[in-house]
């Protein structure tokens, strides 16, 4: 499903323009963006959170040239679902 699915699908079951719709969803990403950028998380209670997660350093292989690198330690964004969430999920798989 692409943004522009969910727009339309929002549209369609609530009645609310697509321009709209789709200033809203924008604005909600950018919200979410915004927030993980500065490591903060988000919490949406039912559905899930966007976290951000601290990766240690490491060492890892470059098999082509057979040298080692270190990786520093970083962060990255990340979706943690709520458990009732993957609950539905999971009922729903056959």
């Amino acid at each position: 499903m692409t943004k522009a699915d969910i727009v339309n699908e929002i549209s369609k079951n609530t009645g609310i323009e697509k321009i709209t719709v789709q200033k809203t969803v924008e604005a909600f990403m950018d919200v979410v963006k915004d927030s993980l950028t500065k490591e903060k998380n988000v919490y949406l209670r039912g559905f899930g959170s966007f976290i951000v997660k601290k990766r240690a350093k490491k060492t890892a292989r470059n098999i082509s040239k057979n040298t080692t690198i270190i990786i520093p330690e970083h962060v990255i964004p990340a979706f943690k679902p709520a458990k009732t969430f993957v609950g539905k999920v999971k009922s729903n798989i056959k």
